[in-house]
């Protein structure tokens, strides 16, 4: 991106914003959500979803990433972080990650668990860094291309 950036405020998903999550998922995805399924996690309470709300210099604003997950008692089961490509290695999916689990707390989640495909390095060096644990493997989980998911979790300290 040729702007420079200003700021990088991560928040909860808006209506507005459900079209550029959809373009997002496009882009970053192979079975990319629809806008009808991420309109379906508006308000509800046993969802979590955030973005990337990115001001440019120049006054400029756009939603460059996403990251949610739905909440089970005290577990939270991350769907999804998803970053534009051109704007990946700026730290924004360690800030969505970040903001995610810390408003998961808030709500009362003690456990968080994900599956990230086994080839996605960078992915599982972000999850680990922020205190995941790889505990196996999900045989053929992932579509186009088939792929294993490595599945990891943030366990509460008994």
């Amino acid at each position: 991106m040729e702007q420079t950036i200003r700021e990088i405020k991560v928040r909860r998903m808006e209506v507005s914003d459900i079209g550029p999550l959809a373009n997002i998922e496009k882009q970053c995805f192979s079975r990319p959500w629809s806008e009808r399924e991420f309109g379906h996690l508006v308000g509800k309470t046993d969802a979590l979803y955030l973005v990337a709300d990115v001001t440019f210099e120049d006054g400029m604003r756009k939603i460059v990433g996403t990251a949610g997950m739905r909440i089970l008692g005290n577990e939270g089961d991350i769907d999804n972080v998803a970053v534009l490509p051109e704007f990946r290695n700026l730290g924004i999916a360690g800030k969505l990650l970040d903001g995610l689990l810390d408003m998961g707390r808030q709500k009362g989640v003690t456990e968080f668990t994900l599956e990230v495909r086994v080839g996605n390095e960078y992915a599982i060096k972000l999850y680990e860094k922020a205190g995941f644990v790889s505990e196996g493997i999900r045989p053929g989980f992932y579509e186009d291309p088939k792929e294993d998911a490595n599945i990891m979790w943030i366990r509460s300290k008994q």
